[in-house]
């Protein structure tokens, strides 16, 4: 089984602040760096460092060529990326906080939004009834790729961040895995109670980011998973919640993980390292509970080192954290 991550490629310029910054307000940086990262190119590292048999599809500018080496390094099979004729590789302006480690993200796109129809045909073509497709929502042409992968047998998993309007008109009814954070699920299983009001409201307002008594976000997770059930209704569902962990439903059944314990540096690129360690250990046929137990161990290591790409952990530091599976309980009394 391959691994087909269809995705972005950013250039991400880090700044460390004491706080992130207000509308109106200049804040003076105490460090600047400069960073591999989009959620593609994450997902793709994070897959890789894990051991899976991951390819990138997508493009970068001329001054993105070194965003190739830095993937291939990482384990990834980068022959289905191309640098685009015009345009410059998408780049993003990271604040973080240096006490909380939280951080605010602006996007440019860049050529990430030059992905062609025909670049996807041809590249979709390679690949077979069985292999997964991983997609985000920072390139162009999703509903074409979802369309397209379906159609060849792909499993198709698809992570809708940043969440935009133009989701839920994403054919979600062909999505395999569908994996959200609650601001995504929020947008999405509010669609479900009035698709045409409920858009405007989510899109225009802080309510997805300032949790209400009428917010889906608030709602109770098993209330917020059926209605997730409704707008992906064949897709396997996994809803990640930050320090409290995550929860899967699918296959009849429905599964948490905890969040690992660890000292917060950086929070940067540790749902992107989640979803790529849990998508890898899929691939590799592992449970559910080993898949999600090995994707909070990753993502804790993630958070406790600066950067993105760059604190994605190894599989072997993942294996470490995790120590030896858990054994049979023991059985009889005391002698």
């Amino acid at each position: 089984m391959r691994i087909l991550n269809f995705g972005s490629l950013n250039i991400d310029h880090v700044y460390s602040v004491e706080h992130i910054a207000r509308p109106g307000e200049t804040l003076a940086s105490s460090s600047y760096e400069v960073f591999a990262g989009g959620k593609g190119a994450n997902q793709s590292a994070a897959l890789g460092r894990a051991g899976a048999p991951v390819y990138h599809a997508g493009l970068v500018g001329s001054d993105g060529a070194w965003l190739i080496d830095k993937l291939v390094t990482a384990g990834v099979d980068m022959r289905f990326t191309g640098q685009a004729e015009k345009g410059v590789t998408g780049h993003a302006l990271i604040q973080v906080e240096e006490e909380s480690g939280q951080n605010s993200i602006v996007l440019y796109p860049g050529c990430n939004h030059a992905v062609s129809k025909a670049r996807i045909k041809a590249v979709i073509e390679e690949f077979s009834n069985g292999d997964i497709l991983l997609l985000q929502n920072e390139i162009s042409e999703l509903p074409y790729l979802i369309e397209q992968g379906s159609a060849r047998g792909m499993s198709v998993c698809l992570n809708p961040a940043p969440m935009t309007p133009a989701v839920l008109d994403y054919p979600l009814d062909r999505i395999d895995i569908l994996i959200v954070n609650e601001t995504e699920a929020a947008a999405l299983a509010a669609s479900v109670e009035d698709p045409r009001e409920r858009r405007a409201q989510l899109f225009s307002t802080p309510a997805l980011d300032t949790p209400s008594a009428q917010s889906p976000r608030s709602a109770p997770v098993g209330q917020l998973m059926s209605r997730l059930q409704q707008v992906a209704p064949r897709a396997r569902l996994l809803l990640t919640l930050g320090e409290r962990g995550a929860v899967y439903r699918g296959d009849g059944s429905e599964r948490t993980v905890g969040a690992v314990p660890t000292a917060v540096v950086d929070t940067t690129g540790a749902g992107d390292t989640f979803v790529g360690y849990f998508i890898a250990s899929v691939a590799e046929g592992l449970s559910t509970a080993a898949a999600l137990r090995r994707a909070a161990a990753a993502a804790a290591l993630c958070v406790s080192r600066a950067g993105a790409m760059d604190s994605i952990p190894l599989g072997d530091e993942v294996e470490t954290t995790l120590g030896p599976p858990p054994g049979p309980a023991p059985s009889g009394g005391a002698s």
